[in-house]
């Protein structure tokens, strides 16, 4: 079996957000793929089993199976493209535990069609304010998540939170964004702490951004947008609200090829 670990939203290595692809030889159950995700100690180890009329995808952390996965598709992606187990003018559909997705090549990055996910204004669950060390603006909730608007850029970078009290909080993750004061390139800027399913702080997180992209849309009058998320690593994406669905466009690299060697 194929692995490949890629750089997802990424141009160079060392940036964006690293990502596992498997390419399956054989269905595996569950089980068995968690097992392999917690070996690989990614981010997200994406599993993709090729079929004439798609590619059925999964994704995994080292503690949880996501319904949603924005890098981890951006880096299946780049795999089958790259290893021509597809045409690399043909579009791509991958089936998933959040339906049909969608990806293409154009302008020389990878653009992902995902459903959107719109927030709802409610109030901070018990912990959360506490949890991030700062007033929010606004909160919101979505499918998967919490969506913290603060000030601006600055209190995002300027973020400590206590990862062991935000574990508390009943969603998948915390979305914390704003407006840009530094990074005067993009429309908004945003972190993910998602303590819940293993992952402190994740890197680059596209399935946020189907929940970030309605939301600035509506704010700022426009359906194209410039996002940078501000981890350590960082990434840099393209966003559009198409209807009910998000595009998220970004590039990828691969760092490392192998096999999986079982006994």
């Amino acid at each position: 079996m194929r692995v490949f670990q890629v750089d997802a939203f990424a141009s160079a290595p060392f940036g964006g957000n690293p990502a596992v692809v498997c390419l399956l030889d054989a269905p595996r159950s569950a089980e068995w793929m968690q097992s392999v995700a917690r070996e690989m100690h990614a981010p997200a180890t994406a599993f993709v089993q090729c079929g004439a009329d798609g590619h059925d995808l999964r994704w995994f952390t080292m503690s949880v199976e996501l319904d949603l996965c924005g890098h981890g598709t951006l880096a299946a992606a780049h795999v089958l493209w790259e290893t021509s187990s597809t045409a690399s003018s043909e579009s791509l559909r991958f089936r998933t535990r959040s339906g049909a997705l969608d990806a293409r090549r154009t302008d020389g990055r990878i653009e992902l069609n995902f459903p959107a996910t719109v927030e709802e204004p409610t109030a901070a669950p018990d912990g959360l304010v506490d949890a991030l060390g700062s007033t929010p603006v606004y909160v919101g909730r979505s499918r998967f998540d919490y969506l913290v608007e603060l000030a601006d850029e600055d209190a995002v970078r300027a973020l400590s939170p206590d990862f062991h009290r935000l574990r508390g909080v009943k969603a998948r993750g915390i979305i914390v964004t704003g407006r840009p004061t530094i990074s005067e390139d993009v429309d908004f800027v945003s972190r993910f702490f998602a303590p819940s399913v293993g992952i402190n702080e994740d890197h680059v997180t596209g399935s946020a951004h189907c929940c970030l992209t309605p939301f600035w849309s509506r704010r700022l009058g426009k359906p194209r947008l410039e996002a940078r998320q501000l981890s350590s690593r960082g990434g840099r994406l393209s966003v559009a609200l198409d209807g009910d669905r998000v595009r998220l466009a970004g590039c990828a690299v691969t760092v490392m090829r192998g096999e999986w060697v079982e006994s």
